[in-house]
């Protein structure tokens, strides 16, 4: 359980942050910049959230699903693997985790008619929010594949990633009237 009882604590004064082990890193590491893009991810979805409560339910309860998972996310990031024992089992994302949201994709995908062009971000407001969850998760996504060509990271949470990026662009056209709202690149036509 998590207790916070005080919320400024001063010892991040000096340019660095603990992660779940204790160590310290500095609060520019890649470790903290991928789990804080996680975070980053996250609070977009309360934005999003904003928009997609009432006029989409079903679609709501999903992303409330999401951000837990993100907050899971955000503490497999915020522990790294050692080779000491750890005083607690350290929560990591799984392959079911994986496997539910992919569930999730496909379904919502099924009424959705195959894309004949690209899509640009917007239509509706919840789909151009749901633009901006993508296009942040996808930046966490590029900051965990660094971070695991450095030190190991946790599979699951970088497929998971990959797959979340993908759910919001089909949740954006889901929430864009099943796709009939898609605003559609059209190549040149500025030219």
């Amino acid at each position: 359980m998590v207790v916070l009882n005080k919320i400024y604590t001063k010892t991040g004064d000096g340019g660095t942050t603990a992660l779940a082990s204790g160590e310290r890193r500095p609060k520019h590491d890649l470790r903290v910049e991928a789990y804080g893009t996680v975070d980053e991810t996250n609070a977009v979805l309360g934005l999003v959230r904003l928009v997609t409560g009432e006029a989409h339910p079903d679609l709501d309860a999903v992303l409330a699903r999401i951000q837990n998972d993100l907050f899971d996310l955000g503490a497999d990031l915020a522990t790294p693997e050692s080779d000491e024992p750890p005083a607690y089992p350290p929560l990591r994302v799984t392959g079911p985790q994986v496997a539910a949201i992919e569930a999730e994709i496909d379904r919502f995908n099924a009424d959705l008619q195959p894309l004949r062009s690209f899509v640009l971000p917007g239509g509706s407001a919840a789909a151009a929010h749901l633009h901006m969850a993508r296009t942040v998760s996808r930046r966490a996504e590029r900051l965990m594949t660094e971070l695991a060509e450095r030190e190991p990271v946790n599979r699951d949470a970088v497929v998971y990633m990959n797959r979340l990026s993908d759910f919001f662009f089909v949740a954006a056209r889901w929430a864009n009237a099943r796709g009939e709202g898609d605003v559609l690149w059209v190549p040149g036509k500025n030219r």
